[in-house]
């Protein structure tokens, strides 16, 4: 038995990955950058709150445990959005559909709304004067 378990073990090969660089998007999609930062600048500039809604945002989809607080009700499923904790508790869902049309009249299939919502938040948080990070 522990002939088979070592043989095991060691039959797997090592994986590595890495994460795309800050600069993926210079390639696939080099207007996506502009056209988020141009949106959130509209978004914040018409109601300042709007940028703390969007980190809110970005958290609560990037610790999520089930699903993207992104996802829409179906004919046979109940999105995120609307669910009984997100329904009245989270805002900027608009902000990030509308983003979300743009990138992919410029780029389609290519920016996800994961790395769309991480961008508007940095970007949120940067225009009104809080720090910057580079998004991965």
């Amino acid at each position: 038995m522990m002939m088979m378990v070592m043989m095991l073990l060691f039959s797997f090969q090592l994986a590595f990955a890495q994460l795309s660089s800050e600069y993926y998007y210079s390639t696939t999609c080099p207007r996506a950058l502009s056209t988020i930062r141009t949106a959130v600048t509209k978004a914040v500039f018409k109601e300042h709150r709007m940028g703390a809604s969007l980190l809110r945002l970005h958290f609560h989809d990037c610790f999520g445990c089930d699903a993207s607080v992104l996802l829409d009700d179906t004919s046979s499923m109940k999105g995120e959005k609307t669910a009984g904790p997100n329904a009245k508790s989270l805002r900027g869902f608009d902000v990030i559909d509308t983003i979300k049309s743009q990138v992919e009249s410029i780029c389609p299939g290519v920016v996800s709304c994961a790395d769309i919502l991480a961008v508007a938040a940095r970007d949120s948080v940067a225009m009104l004067g809080g720090p910057s990070w580079m998004v991965d």
